[in-house]
C-alpha cells in the first residue's frame, strides 16, 4: 500500500488509562464521592506484562532486576522505515508520549505524537499531533500539523463502477483502476478545543487549513483526460493548487477504557466542516463526518481478548471539495481504514467505511498478540452510482508487539488485501481504531 509516507500513528478520541502510581483505592472512592466522578485502579498485571523496554534490558543488563518502584515511561520511539514502488526507500523516525496531565484520578491519558521521514524519491513528510486533557477533562485540546513534499495517488472518484459513456466519465470513474501520481506541497493545521459539559460528553469547535501547492502529474500531458485534471476543471479547481480552510463543530462521547488501545467501552464523534472563502477557501463547501467505534472484551480474566465494531463516514451536504480532499479509503484522521488499499482508492463526494476486528493475545507476557480484520466500503460519485449501492471488501490478519505497557502502545504490523490486486503491508504504532 502507498501509504508508507503517510502512515500516522496519530491517537483520536479519547478514554480513560489508569495513571500507574495513584493513591490507595480507599482514597480514591473518597476522591470519587466528592467529586461525583468515576475514578479507575492502576492498571490490573502490569507487573507481569513483557514490552520493548523488559527486552531490551534483558538483552543489554541480562544480570540486572528491574525496578519496580521506578514509574514507566510513557515514551515510544521507533524507526521509520518501509519500502515500496510508489515511494522508493523510506527512513525516519517516530515517537508517541503519553502522560496524565493532572491530580484528579479520574482525568484521561494525553497523547502526542510526531514522525518525520524522507524517500529515496524525494519524498519528505514531518508531522505533529495531539490530544490533550486538562486535569479533571474540563477541556479537551485536539490539534495536529503536518509539512510535507509529496506524491498523492489518485484512482478517480466513486466506488470502481464503470458503466458510463462519456470519456469524462469514464476518466473520474476510472473503471480500470488506472493509477496516477501527483507530486505537490501539502501544508495542514488543524486545532480543536473541547469542553466537558457532561460525564464522557464533549462538545467543541476549532479551525482546519489545508493547502496544496506545486500539484503536478509528471506522467500526464495537461490534454490527457485524467481523474484529477477533468475534476479539476468541472469543478473549477486551479490545477496548480488550492486551499481547503473551514470552521469546526463536533460532539464527542467517549467511554473507552484506553485510547491506545481500548478492552471496552464506546467512542463517538460528530462533526461539521464549514470551508469558507473568508478564511481563505478556494471553495465554500459544508462536510458532515461521523466516528462510531465499540469495544467489548470476550474475557474478564484477559480482558485482552476484544471484538472491536468501527464505523466511519464523511458526506459533502453542499458546495465543492477538491478531488484530492474528499473522504475515501485511508482519509479518517489517522489514514488507517480500509486496510488493503492505498490512501484514496475509493473515494466519493460520500463515504462509508464499516470494519469489525478481533484482537487476541498470543503469549501469556502480552509481548505478542494477534488480530484479524474485515472491512466493506463504499462511495457515491454524483455520476449514476449512490451511496450504499456499490461495496468493496478488504481484510487482513496482523501481529502486535507490546511497545509501553504503561500506555498499551503496540507496534502493528498488519498483511491486508482488497479487489483490483490491492494489498499490502502495513506499520504503525497503535491499533487503527
Amino acid at each position: 500500500m502507498f501509504s508508507g509516507v503517510l502512515l500516522l500513528s496519530v491517537i483520536a478520541g479519547a478514554r480513560t488509562v489508569k495513571a500507574q502510581v495513584a493513591p490507595p483505592i480507599d482514597s480514591l472512592k473518597a476522591d470519587s464521592l466528592r467529586n461525583h466522578k468515576k475514578v479507575y485502579p492502576p492498571n490490573p498485571g502490569l507487573a507481569s506484562q513483557y514490552d520493548i523496554g523488559d527486552l531490551a534490558r534483558d538483552l543489554l543488563h541480562p544480570n540486572k532486576q528491574p525496578d519496580t518502584t521506578k514509574k514507566p515511561s510513557g515514551i515510544t520511539v521507533i524507526p521509520n522505515i518501509a519500502s515500496n514502488p510508489s515511494i522508493g526507500f523510506q527512513l525516519g523516525i517516530k515517537a508517541v508520549a503519553g502522560r496524565v496531565l493532572g491530580t484528579d484520578p479520574s482525568t484521561l491519558l494525553s497523547v502526542a505524537a510526531t514522525s518525520a521521514s524522507i524517500t529515496t524519491k524525494n519524498i519528505i513528510y514531518f508531522y505533529v499531533t495531539h490530544n490533550v486533557f486538562t486535569n479533571g477533562n474540563k477541556w479537551n485540546l485536539q490539534g495536529s500539523l503536518v509539512a510535507a513534499k509529496t506524491v498523492t495517488p489518485d484512482f478517480g472518484i466513486g466506488i470502481g463502477r464503470g458503466n458510463f459513456s462519456s470519456p469524462e466519465a469514464i476518466a473520474l470513474t476510472n473503471p480500470d483502476r488506472k493509477g496516477y501520481a501527483l507530486n505537490a506541497l501539502y501544508f495542514r493545521f488543524s486545532e480543536k478545543v473541547y469542553k466537558e459539559v457532561a460525564e464522557h460528553l464533549f462538545v467543541g469547535g476549532g479551525l482546519s487549513f489545508e493547502l496544496r501547492r506545486n500539484i503536478e502529474d509528471k506522467r500526464s500531458e495537461p490534454t490527457a483526460l485524467t481523474p484529477y485534471y477533468v475534476y479539476s476543471d468541472q469543478h473549477g479547481f486551479n490545477r496548480n493548487g488550492y486551499s481547503a480552510n473551514g470552521m469546526l463543530f463536533n460532539v464527542q462521547y467517549t467511554t473507552r477504557d484506553n485510547q491506545n488501545r481500548a478492552y471496552k467501552g464506546i467512542y463517538a464523534d460528530a462533526g461539521i466542516r464549514l470551508n469558507e472563502t473568508f478564511l481563505g477557501s478556494s471553495k465554500n463547501a459544508a462536510q458532515l463526518t461521523v466516528d462510531l467505534r465499540k469495544y467489548i472484551s470476550l474475557s474478564h480474566s484477559h480482558p485482552e481478548h476484544v471484538i472491536a465494531f468501527w464505523a466511519w463516514g464523511s458526506y459533502l451536504l453542499s458546495g465543492d471539495l477538491p478531488l484530492l480532499e474528499l473522504p475515501g479509503s485511508g482519509k479518517d484522521p489517522n489514514f488507517r481504514s480500509a486496510r488493503g488499499y492505498t490512501v484514496g482508492y475509493f473515494k466519493g463526494t460520500k463515504y462509508f467505511d464499516g470494519e469489525v476486528e478481533y484482537r487476541f493475545p498470543i503469549t501469556r507476557n502480552k509481548f505478542l498478540s494477534g488480530v484479524t480484520f474485515f472491512s466493506m466500503q463504499t462511495a457515491a460519485d454524483n455520476l449514476g452510482t449512490n451511496l450504499f449501492e456499490v461495496w468493496q471488501p478488504g481484510g487482513g490478519a496482523g501481529l502486535r508487539v507490546l511497545f509501553n505497557k504503561a500506555t498499551r502502545t503496540n507496534l502493528c504490523l498488519d498483511y491486508a488485501w482488497g479487489k483490483y490486486g490491492s494489498r499490502g503491508f502495513f506499520l504503525g504504532l497503535n491499533e487503527a481504531f
